[in-house]
């Protein structure tokens, strides 16, 4: 077994994992590119996986609320970043919303 900081740390795998399949999935063209098809699979799959083992350590709503908010946030960047789309003050408000009540989800101490 490890511990709830490893757990966490297995998380942000997840969440990247889960991110990189979306970038993926865009690349993907309706699942016609085959490279681009086959990471979007691998990197949900290992997403998933991830997923069960830090739930091991992690309660589920924390872990998977913590997931959810964290691979939006981080999706919307890579589509800035790496796809060019917009970045208005509503929508940097809105990750600003999601990154606040991600942390204050893990200050509730119900994740320790």
């Amino acid at each position: 077994m490890f511990t709830t900081q490893a757990a966490w740390l297995i998380l942000a795998a997840s969440v990247a994992a889960e991110s990189l399949g979306t970038a993926a999935l865009n690349l993907s063209s309706g699942f016609t590119r085959p490279f681009p098809s086959a990471l979007t699979v691998a990197c949900y799959a290992t997403a998933v996986w991830l997923m069960a083992l830090a739930t091991k350590r992690i309660e589920i709503g924390l872990a998977y609320a913590a997931w959810a908010g964290s691979s939006a946030v981080l999706t919307a960047l890579i589509g800035v970043v790496w796809f060019g789309e917009a970045l208005n003050v509503v929508k940097a408000v809105g990750l600003c919303t999601a990154i606040l009540g991600i942390v204050l989800l893990n200050l509730s101490g119900s994740g320790a």
